[in-house]
């Protein structure tokens, strides 16, 4: 039980002077506030009429978000066409009645964790698909040609152009496009090393790209995908200018 007190209404029927005392529903009584935490002996057990508890579905007018129920309902309904079951197919292999499975299909009921449990188990799905849609809000990050932010760096000073192409930040959100343009010729090349996945895709020009003791000769439309944490870099600018995407995949939590 948690240490805050709760309030609890103990009604006493009112007693005159050589009244019995009443039992009886029209009985008058008298309301008082009692602390359950400080008089333990005023415990209330309200008879729900069931054996045992029993978990039950929320009633649908329960706040859960404007849209919640329309979104596990279409959900459910997707994935269980998806998976080629009926309606009583899919509501006995969940354990749920035909009747409830078609009220959640119609976004007539709410479900209990148990119940939302029990469907993702049976779709086969993890919970989190029977809420997809849910958040609306989505950031998006729209960059015109040539807009984009100039990042300077140690390559900046022998011609090597870096222009973010936009990014979203939080958790799952590491992600990094880059257009690299490099128009000078140069005999020292920027080596780079960092934690994670990048993408390199050739647009213009060629050039040998080293990723440790391996060398690469990209052209346009070729790719490259390294793990960062080998020392990369360009070691020959063969026909310039040169322009690619470079797209790092950072780890969650990762530290710049």
């Amino acid at each position: 039980m948690h240490a805050r007190a709760w309030l609890l209404l103990v009604c006493a029927p009112i007693r005159g002077p050589g009244a019995a005392e009443s039992r009886f529903p029209d009985s008058k009584q008298r309301c008082y506030d009692a602390d359950v935490t400080t008089r333990p002996e005023t415990e209330v057990h309200r008879d729900t009429g069931d054996p045992a508890p029993v978990e039950r579905e929320v009633p649908s007018d329960t706040p859960t978000g404007p849209d919640l129920e329309k979104v596990i309902a279409r959900q459910v309904r997707a994935l269980r066409k998806a998976s080629g079951l009926s309606v009583g197919d899919m509501a006995a292999k969940v354990g749920i009645s035909k009747a409830m499975l078609s009220k959640i299909e119609n976004s007539q009921t709410s479900c209990s964790l148990s119940t939302l449990a029990r469907l993702a188990a049976g779709l086969d799905v993890p919970v989190t698909s029977l809420f997809r849609g849910a958040d609306t809000a989505r950031d998006a990050v729209y960059v015109e040609a040539g807009h984009g932010a100039v990042i300077v760096g140690r390559g900046t000073r022998v011609g090597h152009h870096y222009e973010l192409l936009g990014a979203l930040r939080g958790q799952h959100k590491r992600l990094e496009p880059v257009l690299v343009t490099l128009t000078d010729a140069s005999e020292t090349f920027p080596l780079f090393q960092h934690a994670g996945t990048e993408l390199l895709y050739m647009l213009e020009g060629v050039m040998v790209y080293g990723h440790g003791e391996a060398e690469y000769t990209l052209r346009p439309g070729d790719s490259l995908l390294l793990d960062g944490e080998g020392l990369h870099g360009p070691n020959d600018l063969v026909r310039l200018p040169i322009r690619f995407l470079a797209v790092t995949a950072y780890p969650d939590h990762h530290e710049e």
